[in-house]
């Protein structure tokens, strides 16, 4: 940023202001189930379509859509009939529950514990403590107690964990010469 023209026009802190915006777009898209539904539909379908399948508002849902479209992960055909939504390769690859390289869990891990925390993030610099007192009302000595509170919570962040080696595990294992070894034990989960 060394010119006038960006501090007339500062296209990155406007980025870094709604990057948030991107991600929860994403995160919602998720957690309703478009991208699954459009999945396993196998075809295009108009937004109140997909609105009636998942329960929601035809408005809300055309929002959200459009939304994803603008992120590119999904794609829209316009017909007499009107707008027919599908799924883009990104999303069929890293959204869906069902595929090999579904990041599905771990992106509702961030949208429901890690975006929580980030609210309080100005609480956690001046207090030089984590919050997750605040957010999920438990002891912020005990960071890993809201994962591991049931066996429900436990399943959801192994399998966060498990959808983020399905990607780079990979190359982590490549990154070390591991030839010595006949056995490999993941102690941290």
């Amino acid at each position: 940023m060394g010119s006038t023209e960006d501090l007339d026009h500062p296209q990155i802190i406007l980025q870094y202001s709604n990057g948030f915006l991107v991600s929860k777009v994403m995160f919602t898209a998720c957690e309703l189930g478009v991208f699954d539904l459009l999945l396993e539909s196998g075809k295009p379908l108009p937004s109140d379509t997909i609105a009636a399948r998942l329960g929601t508002s035809t408005t809300g849902m055309e929002r959200l859509l459009d939304a994803c479209v603008g992120l590119k992960l999904l794609a829209v055909e316009l017909t007499q009939g009107g707008a027919l939504y599908r799924n883009t390769e990104v999303s069929n690859t890293y959204l869906t529950k069902s595929s090999p390289k579904s990041q599905y869990h771990i992106m509702m891990y961030y949208s429901n514990t890690v975006y929580l925390c980030w609210h309080y993030l100005a609480d956690a610099v001046r207090e030089g403590r984590n919050q997750y007192e605040r957010a999920f009302g438990i002891s912020s000595t005990d960071p890993f107690g809201a994962m591991y509170s049931s066996e429900e919570e436990m399943v959801k962040f192994m399998a966060g964990q498990n959808s983020v080696w399905s990607i780079c595990g990979r190359d982590v294992l490549a990154a070390f010469d591991l030839s010595s070894f006949t056995q490999i034990y993941d102690l941290g989960g």
